[in-house]
């Protein structure tokens, strides 16, 4: 069943519903009114007769009573319980029961009820008389009444179908105008699953929910369109910086098919060429997997930053033996994957190191979540300072130099990844100064 067809059917229920009580409690209103009247109309007459009672006595079978409730029909019991004319012949012609007969003899209260006599639909009051009458029986045909309630009846039917059926109709075009929306989220992501194009958009206009739900659904085909760019030229540049290398390592090997030619010392530089090529392309490929991993909803822990640097601080001293690494590291403590913030730390470090003369010293500072790491290298050219973070670039000067470009991507990534930012400037004196800003915890 279709969302419409539920809303559509839910509307004309409730107004049926609706429709429905309110015609019950019209109708027994309208009864009781009606029923009302009668009974005050029968209750009256019964208090004339027993001021009057003699006027009420027939001189032969028929109805009786007087002025305006002619219509009704008496009878008058006696105190024996029996009905007679005052010529002493029996006139009883409505029904007698013990109920009766027993006012008759003790003079109780009256009552009220329906009778039916000869399929006919009656209303009656019994009511007492003083002796030597003992009670006067007064009925009211109740045709009328009931013409009237039944035709109540079917009036209050056809106004409840139509009424459901006006609600029915009503809540069909509601529904349609409420739900084009959704028809139209429901075109854009067909149209999107059968072309693969994120590109296209829904109308939102207005504040209600459901304009809501068509920005809501903008932003994340706009999400996804800025993902997919993201992926086409991650992979494009992944192609084009894995071409190199496997270009060269390619040409290394057809030359080493020949190499009982070559002379032992271009074997040997061949040999060191195809080992250097192996190494970049290990690094090139564990920096696209550290990219293509993200965040991958790691569980994170809390780290201590300090050692996690002092680590990767040894480290570079045995990696740069040419390079002096000062450090200054304050207790840090963050939330979050050790592996992923020491391979940002490391990023860091090998960075600097690559850049530093020999003889230099690069200085570690670890101080309020903030790790800074300076160099006394070239530093950073202003046109190249917007850029240093992003995948795969490297500058004019870092061409020369072993590399994928991708060191500093991942460094940007992982602290994204953990809530932090990264940033590359020019250091007072020259060189380089990257800052590396985590929340501690």
């Amino acid at each position: 069943m279709t969302l419409r067809l539920r809303l559509t059917l839910v509307a004309a229920l409730v107004v049926a519903a609706v429709v429905a009580i309110a015609s019950v409690l019209i109708y027994f209103v309208m009864r009781q009114d009606l029923r009302k009247q009668i009974d005050q109309a029968l209750t009256t007459h019964a208090a004339l007769i027993q001021r009057r009672p003699d006027d009420a006595v027939p001189h032969g079978p028929g109805p009786g009573g007087f002025g305006q409730f002619i219509g009704d029909y008496v009878q008058v019991l006696f105190g024996n319980g029996q009905v007679e004319n005052q010529d002493g012949t029996n006139a009883a012609v409505l029904p007698l029961d013990k109920r009766v007969r027993t006012i008759a003899q003790t003079h109780r209260t009256y009552f009220l009820r329906d009778v039916t006599i000869n399929k006919h639909h009656f209303r009656e009051v019994v009511a007492p008389l003083p002796p030597p009458y003992g009670a006067v029986m007064i009925v009211r045909s109740l045709t009328d009444v009931d013409h009237e309630l039944h035709r109540l009846r079917l009036i209050l039917l056809f106004v409840s179908l139509g009424g459901i059926g006006v609600a029915a109709l009503a809540g069909a075009l509601v529904s349609r105008a409420t739900l084009a929306p959704v028809r139209r989220l429901t075109g854009a992501a067909e149209r999107i699953a059968e072309t693969g194009d994120p590109s296209e958009r829904v109308q939102a206009t207005g504040g209600g929910e459901l304009a809501r739900l068509g920005t809501a659904f903008n932003t994340m085909l706009a999400a996804l369109e800025e993902s997919i760019e993201t992926q086409r030229r991650f992979v494009a540049d992944a192609s084009h910086e894995l071409r190199t290398p496997l270009t060269s390592l390619q040409t290394n090997i057809e030359v080493l098919k020949q190499q009982e030619r070559l002379h032992p010392g271009q074997r040997n530089k061949l040999f060191a060429d195809l080992e250097r090529e192996a190494h970049e392309m290990r690094d090139l490929i564990t920096g696209l997997l550290e990219l293509a991993r993200g965040d991958a909803n790691e569980e994170r822990s809390p780290v201590q930053l300090d050692e996690l640097v002092e680590s990767s601080v040894e480290r570079a001293r045995s990696r740069f033996p040419n390079v002096k690494f000062n450090a200054e590291l304050a207790p840090t403590t963050v939330s979050g994957v050790p592996e992923r913030l020491e391979r940002a730390v490391w990023n860091l470090l090998e960075n600097a190191g690559k850049w530093s003369p020999e003889g230099s010293t690069v200085e570690v500072s670890l101080a309020a979540g903030e790790l800074r790491v300076r160099d006394h290298g070239p530093g950073i050219a202003p046109d190249d300072r917007a850029h240093v973070f992003d995948r795969f670039y490297r500058s004019a000067a870092a061409r020369s130099l072993p590399g994928s470009g991708l060191g500093l991507a991942i460094v940007r990534e992982v602290a994204e990844a953990h809530g932090g930012t990264v940033s590359a400037e020019d250091a007072a004196g020259g060189g380089a100064l990257l800052r590396l800003q985590l929340a501690t915890s």
